[in-house]
């Protein structure tokens, strides 16, 4: 587990420290368990995002142009869906597509204390979704080309 976590910092670190340095920020325990109660960002700003995700059921099909998604699974079970391709894609926002499902790919489970990282670009679906899934997500925006 501590390689994987490692592994996953390693791939966010270059393009986090490619960017000047920002102000700390601390939040207090009571903000970050609001957050996951309704699933709502903690930070964001033009680098980065992070984010008290919260699902109670299956989702849309997402891919995000620049944004890479670090995942940390805190409670709960997942099925995830990574790679394959968008069914219905539309664009929901400057860089971010949504669609019904995904064919193909890749099917992963995911629990407790797992880290994920989601390359900007790739499709993923959170397929199943048994009970309250509970995990925090770091977005590290890639610079415009």
């Amino acid at each position: 587990m501590r390689g994987r976590l490692f592994a996953a910092l390693l791939t966010a670190a270059p393009l986090a420290l490619a960017a000047a340095p920002g102000p700390v920020i601390q939040l207090d325990a009571g903000a970050v368990r609001a957050a996951f109660a309704q699933g709502a960002p903690l930070v964001e700003n033009d680098r980065y995002k992070v984010h008290a995700s919260r699902r109670d059921a299956p989702g849309q099909a997402e891919v995000h142009v620049r944004d890479t998604d670090i995942l940390y699974v805190l409670e709960g079970e997942a099925g995830l869906v990574t790679g394959g391709r968008v069914v219905e894609p539309k664009t929901v926002a400057p860089g971010e597509i949504r669609g019904a499902r995904i064919e193909g790919g890749t099917r992963r489970r995911l629990a407790p204390g797992e880290v994920v990282v989601v390359p900007n670009g790739t499709p993923h679906w959170f397929e199943t979704v048994p009970g309250p899934f509970l995990y925090y997500v770091v977005k590290v925006t890639a610079g415009q080309e």
